[in-house]
């Protein structure tokens, strides 16, 4: 659980989440560093975060925002080429936004009374726990 401040958005996040990520292995050996592929929404769709994962050799499944496809296809050629969209992966999302709405169901949690990032994040451990012991 990586726990941010919480008036800044998600993107700004990103990279530090991908350095602490670990991917377990099906049989013996270390955790992955790597994952196979990245679901995010559109707010993720930036040239950083789409630069930090092909750096990395991760399959970006995010969508391209309005904006930026109506900026690219304004300049034309020189707007680049579009970017790549497993419409059929990107449907598997909703199992991650599902789990979200789950800790969003204890009431401190969602609305973040906690001042301590320390305390919030014994709040959302905690809550994974039970999520994890009533399932």
């Amino acid at each position: 659980m990586l726990v941010g401040p919480g008036q800044r958005g998600d993107s700004p996040m990103f990279t530090h989440l991908l350095s602490v990520l670990t991917v377990p292995r099906a049989g013996p050996g270390r955790p992955r560093s790597r994952p196979d592929r990245v679901l995010g929404d559109k707010a993720y769709s930036s040239r950083a975060n789409r630069a930090l994962l092909r750096s990395r050799a991760i399959t970006a499944v995010i969508p391209e925002p309005a904006d930026q496809l109506g900026h690219r296809r304004r300049r034309g050629r020189r707007g680049g080429r579009p970017v790549t969209f497993d419409a059929e992966t990107y449907k598997n999302r909703n199992v991650v936004e599902r789990s979200f709405n789950l800790f969003k169901q204890w009431r401190g949690l969602a609305t973040r009374y906690d001042k301590l990032a320390l305390t919030y994040r014994g709040g959302v451990v905690l809550c994974a726990i039970t999520i994890w012991l009533r399932q």
